[in-house]
This record gives C-alpha cells, sequence and structure tokens, in this order.
C-alpha cells in the first residue's frame, strides 16, 4: 500500500530567513494524522536566505541528519566540530545526552535548501556525536546510494537505529526497483524533480508512506529527480 502525502499538504513555517516545509508534525505544526512514520520523526525542507541561519539551539535524544541539495550549510556544536556541507555531503549528529548546534548558510548571495531529517533512536542518552561523509553524483545517478545505516556498511554514515537511507538521482526514462523485507516499511521523499513510484506520479516535496509492498518501481519523470528511500522497522 503506498499513501501519499502531496507536497502542498505539509505544514509550513515563513519568517524572514526561512521557509520550511514539514511532512511531519513540527513546531507550531500540529497533524494528528502525520506525527511521523515508524522510527521517522522530521523530514523538514528548508530554504534558508543568504547570511542567516539557525542560531545556537540544544537538542537531545535524537539522530539528526542533514542533506544539503542547494548551496552550503556551514555548522558548528558544542563537541567542537565545525564544518561546511554541500551538495553530496551527508552529515549525522547524533544528540544523545544533549548538544547545542547552529547552521548558517554563509553565501551573502545564495541561499541553502536542505532536508534536515530527524530519526528516533534505538536508546537514550547515548554519547553525542558527529560523522560526516561525501557522495559522488555519479554514485547516485540511476542508481540507489546507501548514505545512511544502523551499521554503517558501504561507507555511510551510522544511525544509531536499525534503518537503511538511500539516495538516488533519476532521469527521465531511467528506472529502479526496490525489494523490501515483507516485515519492513518505507518512506519515499521526492527532494527535487518528478517521479513515478509504481502507478503513482509524485512531484518535489511529495512522500509517501510505503507499507505491505514487497516491491517498488522508480521512474524518472523530469531530468536530475533526486529522492530519499528510507527502509525502516515496521510496527503493530
Amino acid at each position: 500500500m503506498l499513501k501519499r502525502l502531496p507536497c502542498e499538504e505539509r505544514g509550513h513555517t515563513q519568517i524572514t530567513w526561512l521557509n520550511s516545509y514539514h511532512s511531519f508534525s513540527f513546531g507550531d505544526y500540529y497533524n494528528p494524522n502525520y506525527m511521523g512514520f515508524s522510527d521517522l520523526r522530521v523530514i523538514n525542507d528548508d530554504f534558508v536566505n543568504p547570511a542567516s541561519g539557525f542560531k545556537s539551539h540544544p537538542h537531545a535524544n535524537m539522530e539528526i541528519i542533514t542533506y544539503v541539495l542547494e548551496g552550503a550549510l556551514e555548522h558548528k556544536d558544542s563537541m567542537g566540530n565545525g564544518s561546511v556541507i554541500v551538495h553530496g555531503d551527508v552529515q549525522r549528529m547524533t544528540a544523545g545526552k544533549g548538544v547545542i548546534h547552529s547552521e548558517f548558510n554563509p553565501s551573502q548571495t545564495e541561499r541553502v535548501h536542505l532536508l534536515q531529517i530527524w530519526i528516533f533512536p534505538e536508546e537514550e542518552n547515548l554519547n553525542p556525536g558527529y560523522e560526516q561523509r561525501s557522495f559522488r553524483a555519479e554514485d547516485k545517478t540511476g542508481k540507489l546510494c546507501l548514505i545512511a545505516s544502523g551499521d554503517g556498511r558501504d561507507g555511510s554514515v551510522t544511525v544509531h537505529q536499525d534503518i537503511a537511507l538511500y539516495a538516488s538521482t533519476l532521469d527521465p526514462g531511467k528506472a529502479l526497483s526496490y525489494d523490501f523485507n515483507p516485515e519492513r516499511v518505507g518512506w519515499l521523499q521526492v527532494a527535487t524533480g518528478k517521479i513515478k513510484l509504481n502507478d503513482t506520479e509524485l512531484n518535489a516535496g511529495d512522500g509517501v508512506a510505503i507499507s505491505t509492498e514487497t516491491e517498488i518501481k522508480m521512474e524518472g519523470l523530469a531530468q536530475h529527480s533526486e529522492f530519499l528511500l528510507f527502509d525502516l522497522r515496521k510496527y503493530s
């Protein structure tokens, strides 16, 4: 079964420097039908204006993945990490017992577009941690590239939860398939472009909850259509 969340039905927050769309309940946006999915708690589709960003703020007991789609994002945290992440980079931060961080768009002219993803950890009060990896465009073009997993296999960042997160880019006429264990579920998030999932056409910003499907097929409908595919635990 595929349950589509259209992009226009997401929550929306817009302030002077940030335009953010929420697939799941977040901040002042509350939707009892979309509180998360399996261990996936947050997918925020963020556009940050030049020379602005998220000031230092705390997090705890969450695995936070940042995936930049356009521009660059500067990260600093209370663990002493400081970096700038660009398209192709994946950042994982384990908030655990507690961490303070900031995210800033260092460009004076270009906005940054990113997906921020929160995942419930397998246990609370882990030691805070940080990891960042770069993935080549060719590893995602017409392929499912593993970018995050519970065991850090194949060069993916390590998330403290039983998940597998893939990134891919498809051009028109190019297709991929993925087999699900019957005891697993999935979420697909279209980041840019347009794809077809089985017989369902999806636009940028659309999300789909995937359950009771043993195989899915994804086909590109626009140039460089980028999406993320989550393989998640199934809860009764």
